[in-house]
């Protein structure tokens, strides 16, 4: 049983991997792009944006496909689909050519992310989710540490493309493992699909407080480390003189935060229930916005000051994103499928918004991106303590 639970954890971690893996390993190969297609500034970033697109836009497709055919045939279908793409990444004669290729590489890759969560709903209950959602984190967690230096030593030693057929392998290896360990968990009955019922379906999402009130709790929250992403490299590089090779031992410092505190979130988890660890976490996390906009704003501490608040931000994520999935998913049993695919296309799509929010603000200090990440954390607390309503929060 214990070798069964760890290749279910491992093969649930790799799927909800697609999308930090296909992002943080080719991020070190944006300016060999733009030489090679000789493309205007910022052209190259519309790579990254068109897989954010096909993030949002394909989880939806997913969500509904997975409650009516169950989970292993969506997922096998979507992880075709990211390795053919892969290869049509590598093989792109054009700039243009590899953006599409980005957009159906995501609309494949994001059926792993819509599957894994939809899985852990339907094996475990809510408190069980969230411990199980830490462990994925622990998985999936490696990968912004380790995928921008894997893929800073393929393009070193072998090119642009090949990192794109790495993803592709790494796309096959976790079909094959999929097929081999992930069983199929989806106990209800087939249901009639069609784009009515879809819109059905999600209209009903939209109208469940509980399940809006978590999500947004959740992906809130994230947009806030999205906002880190997107604004760190000038605030690290050009404000503080940070050099670029060094800028991935900080990025990964944040990331080990992370995965510490997922952990630290399962053993919590055996004596207090999953709302309240989350409440507390949101509330942390607000906190931390707030005191980084006073250190950008003030210059106390300097970058070590500016450092501290971040990382204390992108680890307290550690217990609000497997809680607030958790939550979220804990009465979605009829249509997990299209509750994890609406979740994570409000996390992807709040996510974009707050990068686009830093880009169109960043200036000559760090105050725009700290400014921005204090208000996703206090938009994630107001959603946990206005929209979840206060009689339905008394569930694990």
């Amino acid at each position: 049983m214990k070798h069964d639970a760890l290749r279910l954890t491992l093969v649930l971690g790799a799927l909800a991997a697609f999308a930090p893996m296909s992002i943080d390993m080719y991020l070190p190969s944006l300016p060999t792009l733009t030489r090679v297609f000789a493309a205007a500034p910022g052209a190259v970033e519309l790579t990254l944006a068109a897989f954010f697109a096909g993030l949002v836009c394909g989880q939806l497709i997913y969500g509904p496909l997975a409650d009516r055919f169950g989970r292993r045939r969506p997922l096998a279908a979507g992880i075709v689909l990211y390795v053919l793409a892969s290869i049509g990444c590598a093989l792109a004669p054009t700039l243009a050519t590899l953006v599409v290729m980005r957009f159906v590489q995501a609309l494949g890759g994001c059926a792993g992310m819509v599957i894994s969560r939809a899985v852990v709903r339907d094996l475990f209950d809510a408190q069980e989710s969230a411990r199980m959602f830490s462990l994925v984190m622990l998985v999936m967690g490696v990968a912004p540490v380790l995928a921008p230096l894997f893929g800073g030593g393929l393009l070193i030693a072998f090119g642009w493309q090949s990192i794109f057929w790495a993803l592709a392998l790494f796309g096959a290896l976790v079909l094959v493992a999929s097929l081999r360990w992930l069983p199929e968990t989806h106990r209800h009955p087939a249901m009639a699909i069609g784009l009515v019922q879809a819109i059905r379906a999600y209209a009903r999402l939209l109208a469940d407080r509980r399940f809006v009130g978590y999500a947004l709790a959740g992906g809130c929250a994230q947009a806030g480390m999205f906002a880190y992403i997107t604004g760190s490299p000038a605030v690290f590089i050009d404000l503080h003189g940070v050099p670029a090779q060094h800028y991935g031992w900080l990025f990964g410092a944040n990331a080990l935060g992370l995965i510490a505190a997922s952990q630290l979130n399962r053993r919590l988890l055996r004596t207090r229930p999953a709302r309240r660890v989350l409440m507390q976490a949101n509330g942390i996390n607000a906190a931390l916005g707030v005191a980084l906009v006073i250190v950008a704003g003030t210059g106390i501490g300097g970058f070590a000051g500016l450092l501290l608040p971040l990382f204390g931000y992108v680890a307290t994520l550690g217990f609000i994103g497997p809680n607030a999935n958790a939550l979220a998913l804990a009465e979605q049993g009829g249509q997990a499928g299209s509750a994890a695919a609406l979740l994570g296309t409000l996390q992807f799509a709040l996510a974009a918004l707050s990068s686009a929010a830093v880009g169109l603000v960043q200036g000559a200090s760090a105050l725009p991106m700290a400014a921005v990440i204090a208000i996703c954390g206090a938009l994630a607390l107001a959603a946990h303590r206005w929209v979840v309503p206060a009689h339905r929060t008394r569930a694990p």
